[in-house]
């Protein structure tokens, strides 16, 4: 997790940009009109990146309105609306994060967003018995939801009103990373509630009656939860705001056009580093060698819901959606203009088809981990792929990781083809 982003009031016209989608995006047919440039390869980079946080937060908003439901009115209907519009929120999201590594208003901002793994006893109540959390985290049991004050290496702070603003102050409290109080993982956990299923079938089995009132109400402190959970989903939508707006066409005071003022050089640098570093550092290593070497389930993404696979899905299409140009938008319409490819395939046409390629068998590696979760029959969701002993689990894994590592060395080659001579794509410390 990184340092963490303060909303503040918005410098744009936020309301402007929603819905006018990316006025910018170039046909299909218009980007084979002429050949594509390393500026307008660029520009299309802001569009498919604006394309993206529009989704997320439209998304984001349906998900806000169904726990306002799921609080107003906790039933299991609303309950499983609430997941489901968690689940829908993640695949739009999932596919914005390629723009973090190179751009570091994104990676300063998205901890708030999407930080993990999560001592979840911070936040609420949690099984004793063999609850497994960062070693020395003074938060990790502190139970925001059940407290009106917590005390966190000494120091004595005021929960009574759950605010947005006072739930991003809680981040890293403690200067621990584990420690996670806002988000799409915090949002999780308060749908779910803790995953005691550890390599057997079965996810978090949260009761809707942890929302309900008066004596329906289970394991305590049931509004203050709700309270919780409104102030989260609120706190969501206002962030995927601010970014939206960051990226919004029209504008001479956000970062898309700082972005554009610059060099194209750096923009396609920006675009090639975050594909690698994707690729290698954080999807192939932090987020799956990790899990799978240490047997860890409490190092998947998506731990609580069993989403893990679909994030992992997500992550690798938002690679190749950069590459591509090409952008699939949550209401079916496609955003497509001049890639990367295109400036690749002008010059060195075999090491393109090479790439494209390589990015179809990392998607297609990443659906088989997708498909085999989510079968019908024998079901093995992320947390029992890693499980000691599962052989048939770590060959889908390592298959999706060897996958992103092939990538990445044509990724690196792409950039030295493009004259950027030193991408150094990050690998978190990980060696393949």
């Amino acid at each position: 997790m990184k340092t963490l982003f303060r909303p503040a009031a918005l410098a744009l016209a936020v309301a402007a940009t929603i819905g006018a989608g990316c006025a910018n995006t170039t046909s299909p047919e218009a980007a084979d009109s002429q050949p594509a440039t390393k500026m307008s390869v660029v520009e299309h980079y802001a569009d498919v990146a604006h394309a993206g946080y529009e989704d997320a937060l439209i998304t984001a908003k349906a998900l806000n309105k169904a726990t306002d439901r799921l609080i107003s009115d906790p039933t299991e209907a609303n309950m499983k609306a609430a997941k489901e519009a968690w689940l829908a929120a993640r695949v739009p999201y999932q596919q914005t994060e390629v723009f973090r590594f190179g751009n570091a208003i994104v990676d300063d901002w998205e901890g708030q967003l999407n930080a993990w793994p999560l001592d979840e006893g911070l936040i609420d109540y949690v099984q004793a018995d063999d609850y497994q959390y960062e070693l020395g985290n003074a938060g990790a049991t502190a139970n925001i939801i059940g407290s009106k004050s917590i005390n966190v290496g000494g120091e004595t702070l005021d929960v009574t009103n759950l605010t947005p603003e006072l739930l991003a102050n809680l981040n890293e409290i403690g200067g621990s990373e584990a420690n996670v109080a806002t988000g799409y993982h915090a949002i999780e956990f308060l749908l779910w509630g803790q995953d005691l299923h550890g390599f057997d079938p079965g996810s978090g089995e949260r009761p809707v009656t942890d929302y309900a009132a008066g004596a329906d109400c289970t394991n305590g402190n049931c509004d203050r939860r709700g309270e919780y959970l409104d102030a989260v989903t609120d706190l969501l939508v206002s962030d995927l705001e601010w970014m939206v707006a960051q990226w919004a066409p029209g504008a001479s005071d956000n970062y898309r056009s700082q972005l554009m003022a610059a060099d194209a050089d750096e923009g396609v640098q920006k675009m090639l580093f975050g594909m690698g570093s994707l690729s290698l550092g954080e999807l192939a290593g932090e987020r799956m060698k990790v899990a799978l070497e240490a047997n860890s389930y409490e190092d998947e993404h998506d731990c609580f819901s069993d989403n893990t696979h679909n994030s992992h899905y997500y992550n690798g299409q938002g690679i190749q959606n950069v590459y591509t140009g090409n952008y699939r938008r949550v209401d079916g319409s496609l955003v497509s203009g001049p890639s990367l490819s295109d400036l690749v395939a002008q010059t060195n046409p075999d090491l393109d088809a090479r790439l494209n390629a390589q990015l179809e068998a990392s998607m297609s590696a990443l659906g088989m981990m997708k498909a085999k979760a989510e079968s019908s029959q024998n079901p093995m969701p992320f947390d029992m792929m890693i499980a000691p002993g599962n052989a048939e689990g770590a060959s889908i894994v390592n298959g999706a990781i060897m996958a992103l590592v092939e990538q990445t060395g044509s990724i690196e080659q792409a950039a030295r083809q493009l004259g950027l001579e030193a991408l150094s794509p990050d690998d978190a410390g990980h060696s393949f």
